[in-house]
């Protein structure tokens, strides 16, 4: 039987796992840092960053669904620079690597968190296109080939590091704004972002959330994260972090053979602390089991009809 190696890298970044945690599941590791070590970990992507401090939407912002949650948390977070000098410290003390998310609701406000945060030596820059542009009546970036295209190229030149597009599941061709990115300079993709959704309090009559609709995740949007990142695999040639309702390792599995080079874990945290921790070892145990040497060596092995 070979020793399965889960080291790979990707964008230029080696990784010791190929699971990583994802944005806005993990805070800033402080809480899941009591439950293990987080040297365990291929990386840490941290909560959404704003250029200033947001409190976030008013709640409930939290809603159960069969097999997920809706949220609707509305990044929440100290800001890019109280990240720098409070939380990234802290993170440094590990060692996995470190992904910033960062929205902004201008092309600026995203090139200048990359200038900051490249300066502050995080690993990769994740950057979540589906933010609403306000310069453009309130679209999310990501909801177009142009508007994805220009942050991806703007943030590339203020970028000391490598640059993953998180790229919004709520389009029509998932494809199309793939390609449009990956000619636009980015080095990886990541995907999917939550669908959105909405529940309603029938006594009420009113939405469980107080922003109305919000974004589910959870097992109940695996399969489309799955069909998701293989079409986006077929269409581009630059590394893929899949996520979108992975809590086991034959989930992840799974998500590499479609395309993904990497995966992340978010929702199921919720569930289980120790999910990204029996991910890793899931997909360990199988690629013993089928004596796969490489983790590289499962992406894209799909076989379809």
């Amino acid at each position: 039987m070979v020793t399965a190696d889960l080291s790979l890298i990707f964008a230029g970044v080696k990784f010791k796992t190929p699971v990583v945690v994802a944005s806005g599941t993990f805070g800033f590791g402080r809480e899941y840092g009591e439950y293990f070590d987080l040297n365990d970990l291929g990386g840490i992507c941290v909560k959404g960053l704003t250029v200033k401090e947001r409190p976030g939407n008013p709640p409930p912002r939290i809603a159960e669904t069969p097999m997920g949650i809706l949220n609707s948390v509305g990044l929440q977070n100290p800001g890019v620079d109280a990240f720098i000098s409070g939380e990234l410290p802290n993170l440094r003390r590990f060692d996995t690597n470190i992904i910033a998310n960062i929205s902004g609701n201008t092309v600026e406000e995203y090139c200048e968190m990359a200038e900051k945060l490249s300066s502050a030596k995080v690993d990769l820059i994740e950057v979540n296109i589906s933010c609403p542009n306000v310069k453009a009546g309130g679209l999310a970036f990501g909801t177009s080939c142009q508007s994805a295209a220009l942050v991806t190229r703007e943030v590339k030149k203020h970028a000391a590091v490598p640059v993953m597009v998180k790229l919004s599941p709520n389009v029509t061709d998932i494809a199309e704004i793939a390609r449009a990115v990956e000619e636009a300079g980015a080095d990886a993709l990541s995907l999917i972002n939550t669908l959105l959704g909405m529940r309603l309090n029938i006594e009420t009559f009113r939405p469980v959330l107080r922003n109305n609709t919000g974004g589910l995740s959870g097992p109940a949007v695996f399969p489309v994260a799955l069909r998701m990142v293989w079409q986006v695999a077929n269409a581009v040639s630059i590394p893929i972090l899949g996520m979108g309702g992975i809590s086991t390792g034959a989930d992840a599995v799974e998500m590499l053979i479609a395309g993904a080079d990497m995966v992340s874990v978010g929702t199921a945290l919720f569930a289980d602390p120790y999910a990204p921790l029996s991910v890793t070892r899931g997909i360990k145990a199988f690629m013993e089991r089928k004596n796969i040497k490489s983790v590289t060596d499962l992406t894209g092995r799909i076989l379809p009809y």
